[in-house]
């Protein structure tokens, strides 16, 4: 080739140095372009067909590399749509192919970028900046799951979710072991229960077995007489003597009174037992509702004979005094009974004396017709003040109306008391409720816990069957515990500490605003507060990224070399991000340096290559 082979050859160094030149110039120019992919430029050499002693460097061709697979760094966006690709893949894309209506008509022809900058259009469309249409499948609403394999250009219109009604409702609490109702007292067993006898209609579960009265006996403290040597107060201590006889150390004064309060059936009856004086009134007059007691004579015999004839308690529950001198008050079967002290200090010490402070309440246990497993009207704030707040939420009926559904916790039974600690769930049906209209429905469940304050049995769920509030009808419900999730533990503020209570329905809700998970979801933000799986994102790869042909604004089409787009095998996407491009400027600035330098060389050959042709010129004059 000599001279002239070097003249080509130089010539083919400058065109492959001046494509070189072009590409780093596309990669500096595009630095800032979203998600661009660097082009790097290859040189080959080109080797003349010669002889093993006359070989030859030969010339040059240069051609271009992809980085379709060198991903570029991941910022954050503020825009919720924008996503980028933790990984290999590409997203799914096309582009319309004409416009009718000003609705795009797509030519179903699926291009892929990396570029994730993609906002809602006018018509509900995913668009990115170089104009091209994401692509994914939609979610199945009822599953959560993609409804298919295929993508489809996304949209994305405001229209209405449909209602959900509540057929689900998810609860967990505990509940204190000891309730402190507006009934309860301390000093009362079982004071913190249910008393179906306080009812009408008994609201235990539907056909609990009504349970007989039975005698309830209230100790009071042990108390010595006022003898020299004390001895224990007994049945003949006098309620009030001299000082070293057997009476009681405080004595009752003219005109205390004791008030005893005698309950039946709901009805309170008050009768005051009045002390006197017979030197000071021989004769007391007549008095409806009080009885007089003589103070010349009456000892706590006669005292407690005459408790128990107001309170209706005879024989084998009469009231009792021990030999260790402990009074102990008995209900009876008949009524239920409070007794305290007048208001004058003589009358509570005396009180004191007899073992007693305060008020002393008497409660039968049993009582009460069978379980009717609702709480009537009538009945609703003995309910209230027996019962602790179980939580409130607010279900959906079929046609998303809001329901409010609100529970309550009763405790029926203590194991203190010979039985079992069991509690009542009750939801309130009618806040309105008046008379025998009922006001709160038993779920018809008795949750039984044992020492450990565990269920026993386990109940993991129930069905509210035929839920009704306020005349909205919610069908039948489950609720569901866990095997868990009802326990029965000491709590010091005495409620039920509800840990979850959740319900699966809604009301109907317009799309607001969409949004892309880290799942690669597009999520949707409706106007009743849900946020739906609408549509999963779309990510291709193949097995040759490096020979998708480069199209305009970052995106690639299919060739032979590439092979077909394969789903189910890309990265991860994170939402509100954007992929940056894949250009390092001090690279690029390097390489131009550096072909620059080569192109200047490859021109001093051209120069040299001149002169010698020159000298060879000037031989032939």
């Amino acid at each position: 080739m000599g001279i002239f082979g070097a003249l080509t050859t130089s010539v083919a160094g400058l065109r492959a140095n001046s494509y070189a030149l072009e590409n780093i110039s596309g990669n500096i120019a595009n630095s800032q372009t979203t998600a661009f992919k660097r082009i790097d430029t290859s040189f080959t050499d080109l080797i003349p067909d010669t002889g093993t002693n006359a070989q030859l460097a030969g010339s040059v061709n240069a051609g271009s590399r992809s980085t379709n697979t060198v991903a570029g760094s991941v910022q954050s966006a503020s825009v919720a749509t924008y996503m980028a690709i933790n990984g290999d893949g590409f997203f799914a894309v096309q582009k319309p192919g004409n416009v009718s209506d000003s609705t795009p008509i797509f030519d179903g022809v699926n291009k892929y970028t990396r570029r994730g900058d993609f906002s809602l259009d006018k018509n509900g469309y995913l668009v990115n900046g170089a104009g091209y249409y994401l692509q994914g499948v939609k979610i199945d609403p009822s599953t959560g799951n993609p409804a298919g394999s295929t993508p489809e250009v996304l949209r994305f219109q405001n229209d209405f979710l449909p209602s959900q009604a509540t057929t689900k409702l998810d609860y967990r609490a505990n509940l204190a072991s000891y309730p402190l109702t507006v009934d309860h007292q301390t000093s009362v067993p079982g004071s913190e229960l249910l008393r179906p006898a306080d009812y009408l209609s008994n609201p235990r579960v539907l056909g609990t077995a009504a349970t007989p009265f039975g005698n309830t006996g209230i100790p009071g403290n042990a108390r010595n007489n006022a003898e020299t040597t004390p001895l224990p107060i007994s049945g003949t201590t006098a309620l009030r003597g001299a000082a070293g006889t057997n009476s009681l150390t405080a004595a009752f004064a003219h005109n205390d009174t004791l008030v005893l309060k005698v309950t039946n059936g709901g009805t309170t009856t008050t009768n005051t037992i009045q002390f006197y004086d017979p030197v000071t009134t021989p004769t007391p007059t007549p008095v409806v509702g009080t009885t007089f007691v003589d103070l010349s004579t009456a000892t706590m015999s006669s005292l407690l004979a005459q408790i128990d004839t107001l309170t209706g308690n005879s024989g084998a529950t009469a009231s009792t005094i021990s030999s260790t001198g402990v009074v102990t008050l008995n209900s009876g079967t008949a009524n239920d009974f409070t007794l305290a002290a007048g208001s004058s200090a003589t009358a509570v010490a005396a009180f004191q004396a007899m073992g007693f402070t305060g008020t002393v309440t008497g409660l039968r246990s049993g009582g009460g017709t069978s379980g009717t497993g609702i709480v009537i009207g009538s009945d609703n704030q003995t309910f209230l003040d027996q019962s602790i707040a179980g939580g409130a939420t607010t279900a959906y009926d079929g046609n998303g109306a809001p329901v409010s559904l609100q529970f309550r916790w009763a405790k029926v039974e203590s194991a203190t008391m010979g039985g079992t600690d069991t509690w009542n769930l009750f939801y309130q049906t009618n806040p309105s409720a008046t008379g025998a209209t009922p006001a709160w429905v038993n779920v018809g469940t008795d949750f039984k816990f044992g020492p450990s304050g565990q269920m026993q049995p386990v109940v993991g769920q129930i069905t509210l069957t035929g839920l009704t509030v306020s005349g909205k009808s919610l069908g039948n419900v489950t609720m569901a515990f866990g095997t868990g999730g009802l326990t029965q533990f000491a709590d010091t503020n005495g409620n039920a500490q509800v840990n979850q209570f959740q319900q699966d329905g809604y009301a109907a809700g317009q799309l607001k605003s969409v949004s892309v998970s880290n799942e690669g979801r597009v999520v949707g933000s409706y106007s009743n507060g849900r946020n739906i799986d609408l549509a999963e994102v779309s990510i291709a790869t193949f097995n040759g990224a490096n020979f998708l042909k480069r199209i305009d604004g970052g995106a690639f089409e299919v060739t032979n070399e590439s092979g077909e787009a394969l789903y189910g095998k890309g990265g991860s996407i994170s939402g509100s991000s954007l992929e940056s491009s894949n250009t390092d400027i001090a690279d690029e600035f390097t390489k131009l340096i550096i072909t620059q330098q080569a192109y200047s060389a490859n021109t001093k050959v051209i120069t040299t290559t001149n002169t010698m042709v020159q000298d060879l010129l000037n031989v032939m004059r």
